[in-house]
């Protein structure tokens, strides 16, 4: 790997898509222009979309700037953390094992469920009433 490859993928989880350009580095990561610290605003959310820097160690070694939209902040981290890990996993084909342990090359398929007609939510009915 060169010094000035870039490795690019998409993650996706919920409604949020996130793309991730990789290079090598020091660990800087922008999201959406902003620091990772200052756009993932909680301990947990940052946590949670650094998982797969943070299980290969590789958090001080490359450099990151993603662009997110869609969704909210928790689909966003999980956008993230999903789009970081295959782009390190088509940067070191080695890393994939750790990040199949961890399962985060596994794109979370739950989504909310779409609203049916003639109800007033995916699964809640209308009351009943007998007489």
């Amino acid at each position: 790997m060169s010094d000035s490859e870039i490795f690019v993928s998409v993650g996706r989880r919920k409604t949020s898509v996130a793309r991730a350009r990789l290079t090598k580095g020091s660990g800087k990561l922008t999201v959406n222009d902003k620091a990772l610290e200052d756009y993932c605003y909680t301990d947990q959310l940052s946590m949670l979309a650094l998982r797969p820097l943070v299980c290969t160690a590789m958090r001080n070694s490359v450099d990151a700037d993603i662009n997110v939209k869609g969704g909210g902040p928790v689909g966003q981290a999980g956008a993230i953390s999903h789009a970081l890990a295959r782009a390190l996993q088509k940067m070191d084909e080695s890393l994939r094992p750790a990040l199949k342990k961890e399962g985060l090359v596994t794109r979370d398929p739950r989504s909310k469920e779409r609203k049916k007609s003639g109800q007033p939510g995916a699964r809640k009915r209308f009351q009943f009433s007998k007489r």
